[in-house]
């Protein structure tokens, strides 16, 4: 992962220029769901996962069956029916995560327009994290790296202010059509 730069310097009339060595070899991955449930605060449910074989022709993302796990971790914790709203990522659309979720009417699911990252929620988690815990930080070892994402993912968890302004921000609104119980 390339180090976001939040701000650095240089000398006067020079343009500053920040090399980073090495390439991504991308081996981590993070699944994150941003839930909010009416009259409670917003939460943050999220997975990482570090990819042991990634330079082996490993895969380097994660798996319908860990997608699939998610979902039913979330679920648990809420305590309530999903209605995801999804991007257009291939393990999103893949035919065994997609049987699953038919087969269970605790989710409902939308997906968004073919590239449109400014309606995605999370999308804003993921910038909040690259400007907090990542910015400006030269990680020592994949560890290092690790404990950065988990601290910088734990502190917006807590901050449900900061997960609804990601929801905010896409311009979408938290509306059910559904008839709730009296």
């Amino acid at each position: 992962m390339t180090p976001p730069t939040a701000r650095t310097w240089a000398r006067r009339g020079h343009t500053p220029v920040i090399r980073v060595r090495g390439r991504s070899q991308r081996r981590f991955s993070i699944a994150a769901l941003a839930c909010y449930k009416q009259g409670e605060r917003s939460r943050l449910i999220y997975r990482p996962k570090r990819h042991a074989d990634h330079k082996r022709g490993g895969r380097r993302s994660f798996t319908w069956t860990e997608y699939r796990d998610l979902l039913i971790a979330a679920h648990q914790q809420l305590s309530a029916p999903i209605v995801l709203v999804w991007d257009n990522l291939n393990v999103h659309r893949d035919h065994r995560l997609r049987e699953f979720i038919d087969t269970h009417d605790w989710i409902t699911i939308y997906f968004l327009p073919a590239y449109a990252p400014d309606l995605n929620p999370v999308e804003g988690i993921w910038s909040l994290l690259r400007r907090s815990s990542q910015a400006n930080t030269a990680f020592t070892d994949p560890d290092h790296l690790i404990r950065a994402l988990r601290h910088g993912l734990r502190e917006i968890q807590y901050r449900s202010n900061l997960i609804d302004g990601c929801l905010a921000e896409t311009g979408l609104a938290l509306t059910t059509s559904r008839q709730q119980g009296q």
